[in-house]
């Protein structure tokens, strides 16, 4: 009915136990719950989503709420605990899922990879703005996500021609390419181009165009073309759903971000780029972390180290290192975590001499994201350690490093609002509510020019906690105004 994403249905109702319990250890209030569901719902552009507290009251009763709504609330869930919250932990019912369109267990054949990212890039371009693609999606973790990804290592069996079966080869072999190398270059200046794009606008920009033209590359890989020219259009793939995945993860589409990733991943095989799956591997090793998830973020990040330990460059190598310190740090293990980070910054020192030889992706782990890196594993592990202001005091220098380094960036604006909120949570660590709210007012100005959902909600908490731990503190409460002011919840991006 209407627009209240409910089922309507009111028969032999009873009370969702589950969902109640899980309300209730969230400490939210009806209003707030309804509030949460409205914004996730307007940035899958589901707008016809309008809930209220009377609904959610409904739905604690036993009115089962329609689809994307209990989507929603198993991602709002699992980001408020810090695990995965399936849609049938809350009591509620997921719509129907088709092999293609949900989970990460995929066929690893060239056809298959080719088809699943021109079916899924298709629905994204489609339905998302209707809100109907976040519904036919679920967040995999634990076993269910490793052990698929463990595949990437599997050798192809020989004589399997990328792009196709062999009688696409023999076909293509029998013609030219309607590809000539100029046009494949501009197909790789365009990513960079849209990478670019994504680290000065934030992923709430240019998103859509970024799938739309994966699409395109998927249709090309449809008809016959030579082996190499398939494999570099698996790479161009590999790095357009690479930078989708991230661009949802950005704006906060967690399910289809994961499904990018997935996707990316498989055409990575495909191109036989094994440092390009590292960093893939990467990506969804820094959603894990997001998401609570930290044993499956290190997981992930051995098993990208494993696959291109003879391949991979010194940056892409200190880029894993960090990583693994990030998910050392969150799993509470210092001792490991200052092992990584060491790691991180000495295989860092050979990065200068490969730079003429590395791929694009790979140039946005400069000095200053090491060191922004390293400083939030330091930050983590002073969380984790019930606020430890010697953890604090670790980060601190780094922290400073990487902003001085950031604000001399004109490119990674994203970067330079997420280490100055970072420099501001170890302000906060230590005790100093006055020194961490001019990196958060810096953070807030730029937030309002990038789009990303990660800044905006990284800095709301930020702010949150100092209200909550120092509200009496005048700057504290101007930076308060301030945000109110200029960042309101309707201004997220979507």
């Amino acid at each position: 009915m209407g627009g209240n994403g409910s089922s309507g249905a009111t028969a032999e109702k009873r009370p969702n136990d589950k969902l109640s319990s899980w309300f209730a250890r969230s400490g939210w209030s009806k209003g707030e719950l309804a509030r949460q569901v409205n914004r996730r719902a307007r940035q899958m552009g589901a707008h016809h989503i309008s809930t209220d507290t009377s609904r959610v009251r409904r739905w604690l009763d036993g009115e089962q709420p329609r689809e994307p709504i209990p989507r929603i609330m198993s991602e709002l869930f699992s980001e408020r605990f810090g695990c995965v919250v399936a849609v049938e932990d809350l009591g509620l019912r997921s719509a129907h899922q088709s092999p293609s369109a949900s989970g990460v267990d995929l066929p690893w054949t060239p056809d298959g990879t080719v088809a699943l990212i021109s079916e899924f890039s298709r629905s994204d371009l489609m339905l998302a703005r209707r809100g109907f693609l976040g519904s036919s999606l679920g967040l995999a973790a634990g076993p269910a996500l490793v052990e698929p990804m463990q595949r990437w290592l599997v050798p192809t069996p020989a004589g399997s021609a990328p792009g196709g079966a062999e009688v696409k080869e023999a076909a293509a072999a029998r013609r030219p390419s309607r590809l000539s190398d100029p046009e494949l270059d501009l197909l790789e200046s365009t990513t960079v181009m849209f990478r670019e794009w994504d680290a000065q606008c934030g992923g709430g920009l240019r998103r859509k165009a970024v799938v739309g033209q994966l699409h395109e590359v998927t249709d090309l890989l449809q008809e016959p073309q030579p082996e190499a020219t398939a494999r570099r259009l698996f790479k161009i793939a590999a790095e357009l759903a690479e930078l989708a995945g991230w661009m949802s993860y950005d704006v906060g589409l967690q399910p289809t971000a994961q499904k990018y990733f997935v996707l990316a991943l498989h055409a990575a095989k495909e191109a036989g780029d094994k440092p390009l799956g590292s960093y893939i591997l990467s990506g969804m090793s820094r959603q894990m972390i997001h998401l609570g998830r930290p044993d499956d973020a290190l997981e992930l990040i051995h098993l990208a180290q494993y696959g291109s330990r003879d391949v991979a460059t010194p940056r892409t190598q200190a880029m894993l290192y960090a990583m693994e310190a990030r998910a050392y740090a969150n799993m509470g293990q210092p001792s490991k975590t200052k092992r990584a980070v060491r790691m991180a910054e000495d295989t860092y020192t050979d990065a200068v001499e490969f730079a003429e030889r590395e791929p694009d992706w790979i140039h946005f782990f400069s000095e200053a994201e090491l060191n922004g890196e390293n400083a939030h594993s330091y930050r983590d592990l002073a969380y984790v350690a019930g606020r430890s202001p010697t953890y604090a005091s670790l980060a601190e220098p780094v922290m400073q490093r990487a902003v001085s380094l950031f604000g001399a960036d004109e490119v990674h604006q994203r970067s330079y609002a997420l280490n100055l909120i970072g420099q501001a949570t170890v302000h906060l660590l230590q005790r100093e509510p006055e020194e961490s709210v001019q990196p958060a007012k810096e953070a807030l100005s730029i937030a309002r020019r990038v789009r990303s959902e990660r800044v905006n909600t990284r800095l709301r908490k930020t702010v949150a906690t100092a209200v909550r731990d120092f509200g009496e503190v005048a700057e504290v409460i101007d930076l308060t105004e301030q945000l109110a002011a200029q960042l309101p919840e309707s201004a997220e991006a979507g």
